[in-house]
C-alpha cells in the first residue's frame, strides 16, 4: 500500500456520525449500505465529491481515517485469486470510479479506532461544502 494515501476521507452528516458514535461503529450512510461498501475519497478527490453529492446538505463532518489501519482488517470470504484480482488489502480496496480514478472503498464497518480527525464543514455561498485545502494525503 506504499503508493496509496495514508489518510482517506468520508463526508457524513453530523446526525449520522453521532448515531454511529453512540453504537461504537459506522456501518455507512444510506448510499453506502445500498452500494455494499463505505465510500471514501482521497485528499485530491474529496472537494469534487463534496461538490457533486453534498451541495445543500447541512451539518457535514469530514472524517479523516487512517487507511493503513483499515487495510489491516481481515479479508473475510475472499479466496486468494479474488483478493489478488481485486487488489484487495484487508477490507479496503481502491477501485475505479469517477473518470476511472481509483477511490477507496471499505467493505466492512468503519471502526472508530481508525478515525484520526473530524472537521465540521460549512457550506460556501453556493451551498457547496468548503473543504479545507490543506488535507493530508
Amino acid at each position: 500500500m506504499s503508493d496509496r494515501p495514508r489518510i482517506i476521507y468520508k463526508l457524513v452528516t453530523r446526525g449520522e456520525w453521532e448515531a454511529a458514535r453512540s453504537v461504537g461503529i459506522f456501518a455507512g450512510s444510506e448510499v453506502d449500505r445500498r452500494d455494499g461498501f463505505i465510500h471514501f475519497s482521497t485528499a485530491a478527490q474529496v472537494a469534487e465529491t463534496a461538490r457533486r453529492y453534498f451541495v445543500g446538505v447541512p451539518d457535514l463532518v469530514l472524517v479523516a481515517v487512517d487507511a493503513k489501519m483499515l487495510a489491516a482488517l481481515p479479508s473475510l470470504g475472499l479466496d486468494a485469486a479474488s483478493a489478488r484480482d481485486a487488489a484487495v488489502t484487508g477490507q479496503l480496496r481502491f477501485e475505479p470510479s469517477r473518470g476511472g480514478a481509483l477511490f477507496p472503498h471499505l467493505y466492512a464497518p468503519l471502526p472508530f479506532a481508525a478515525v484520526v480527525g473530524e472537521t465540521d464543514i460549512a457550506p460556501g455561498p453556493d451551498g457547496a461544502p468548503l473543504i479545507p485545502e490543506d488535507l493530508a494525503s
